[in-house]
């Protein structure tokens, strides 16, 4: 509920301050006082686009702030998923610089225009004559009839559904692309896989191949070079072996002289060991060296395998060609998965598919049964408002799923007797658009959780009783919701249990919009002009007051 409205520095508007009653509150006055520009502001406040021209002093910044207590609204969650600190008494504030840069809070904590939407949407309903073009859309149509039916949590229940169809859809989607995809390049992929496979790189050492081959190709030097080292290790007349021997010979004849002489020849004697063995394992390299060039083709052509696979693959070893070949294996047998993928995939989508068409036909049985009492209980509220003859009629078609079920709507309407229902852009005038939106209005009031509701001169095109009849509708509407009524109906401002008049007060300088709650007197005075104009009659002032009576007010003679 609305506690409290500010409003600075907006349009004609320097500052305006609002305290609305619980339940019906009327707002009259001349045309172009300000009652549009006041409803704009609160626009404002619930997410509307801002412009700086609407300043009314350019140099001043325009604050815009409603206080709600929403202490029985449970809104907990919404304030808990926008991050924001919940307390039953709610400040919604819109500030606007000279600039045009916005800013809005809720609670004086910053957030973002979607936001203040968010919460706002569940603060506020601002009826319209956008509200009335609305009404001709077939997605808003059914909105309301399932509002009006108490299809709200079973339609919740069936869009959960259609998502985890769509995504599931979605998903198979992509997967079936990716397969036509991995089809393309599996010949590709199967191919170079088969080429690694077969060149069987496993327990390959390309550093081994290589120096096997260079050790060939130079065989002859490399046994000519080893037979010389034999030469002079053991077999020539002054090898190194027989000189060492010789040497070793001399320190053993002098060891008995003294204990180092001795180590010498020691360390002599195991040189000479190694030296022998050096020689034998020379000997043995040098026999067995011998070329062959059948094997040099062999292992050639084995380095050339691997060169050209590592030249394909851009990769400079045999350990890069491998985890190569064990990528090509993945995606190779990832196409095979993906085809058991695919047909997981298709069993889920239709059987959520299944679940879908299962709740959609559960919805529609329960919104054909709601048609018929939509129906009549619309048409009666109409026959209330001076349109005896209407005729209501919910035309229905199937579709295939959407988001809202597989139901097509489209609310037909007739006010002449005899006449064949058309649909409402055909159909109904502006008054009659407008008494459709009441009426429709007044039946979901109980079904709504808005707090409360806004209506922009809803009775325009009506008079008389039906102005009374209206009065009387929304008296009952607001004993569960507190309404704001711009009106220029004197049968609709003896209705408020709070009359609010906007007038133009002219200064020096400028024109400024202000508005006051009037008093029994002063409400008597308003309805009167809003009955004859500038000079009311007596009799003016008497139907003023008989007004008021009829809602129980009490008034002087």
């Amino acid at each position: 509920m609305l506690v409290d409205l500010r409003i600075q520095n907006y349009a004609l508007i320097e500052q305006l301050e609002l305290r609305p009653s619980a339940l019906l509150n009327i707002i009259t006055g001349e045309t172009g006082a300000g009652k549009s520009i006041m409803l704009g502001a609160i626009g404002l406040l619930l997410g509307n686009r801002a412009d700086s021209r609407m300043l009314f002093k350019t140099d001043r910044k325009c604050i815009i702030e409603g206080q709600f207590n929403i202490a029985s609204y449970q809104l907990q969650d919404i304030f808990e998923s926008e991050d924001l600190d919940y307390d039953a008494s709610c400040i919604l504030r819109r500030e606007i610089s000279p600039t045009g840069k916005s800013r809005a809070f809720v609670n004086d904590t910053p957030v973002t225009l979607e936001t203040l939407r968010k919460i706002g949407a569940n603060l506020m309903d601002i009826h319209s004559q956008h509200d009335t073009l609305l009404l001709g859309d077939a997605v808003f149509q059914l909105n309301l009839l399932d509002l009006y039916a108490g299809l709200v949590p079973t339609r919740a229940q069936y869009s959960n559904a259609y998502r985890s169809y769509r995504k599931l859809e979605a998903d198979l989607k992509t997967l079936e692309n990716q397969v036509a995809q991995a089809n393309k390049e599996l010949d590709y992929h199967s191919f170079l896989l088969t080429e690694l496979e077969e060149a069987r790189l496993d327990n390959e050492d390309q550093e081994t191949l290589e120096q096997e081959v260079k050790q060939l190709e130079h065989a002859e030097e490399i046994k000519y070079k080893l037979t010389q080292a034999l030469q002079s290790l053991s077999e020539s007349e002054y090898c190194a072996t027989g000189s060492m021997k010789e040497a070793a010979t001399m320190l053993g004849q002098i060891s008995a002289y003294a204990d180092s002489f001795k180590t010498l020849k020691d360390r002599l004697d195991s040189c000479l060991i190694e030296l022998h063995d050096i020689a034998d394992e020379v000997e043995t390299a040098e026999r067995r060296t011998e070329g062959d060039p059948a094997r040099i083709d062999e292992l050639q052509g084995r380095l050339n395998v691997l060169y050209n696979l590592q030249r394909k693959h851009q990769v400079r070893d045999v350990p890069a060609l491998l985890t190569v070949r064990d990528g090509l294996r993945q995606k190779v047998g990832s196409v095979l998965n993906l085809d058991k993928e695919i047909t997981r995939l298709r069993k889920d989508t239709d059987g959520a598919l299944a679940t879908v068409k299962r709740q959609a036909a559960k919805l529609t049985e329960s919104r054909l049964k709601s048609f018929p009492k939509f129906e009549k209980e619309l048409a009666s509220l109409l026959a209330d408002l001076g349109m005896p003859h209407s005729r209501i009629v919910v035309q229905h078609t199937v579709s295939q799923p959407t988001a809202s079920g597989t139901d097509v709507v489209s609310i037909l309407f007739t006010a002449n007797k005899g006449a064949q229902p058309q649909t409402l852009s055909k159909a109904a005038s502006g008054g009659e658009f407008s008494r459709l939106m009441l009426c429709i209005k007044y039946m979901l009031a109980d079904k709504t959780a808005l707090p409360t509701i806004v209506f922009d001169e809803i009775d325009t095109g009506i008079s008389g009783e039906i102005a009374v009849k209206v009065g009387r509708m929304m008296q009952q509407m607001a004993k569960k919701h507190q309404l704001v009524a711009i009106s220029h109906l004197p049968q609709m401002a003896a209705a408020g249990d709070s009359h609010y008049f906007v007038y133009k007060e002219d200064r020096e300088d400028r024109t400024v919009s202000r508005i006051r709650e009037l008093s029994t007197e002063e409400r008597i005075r308003e309805i009167a002009h809003m009955i004859a104009g500038a000079n009311p009659s007596e009799n003016a002032f008497q139907s003023a007051r008989e007004l008021l009576a009829m809602r129980g007010e009490s008034v002087a003679a």
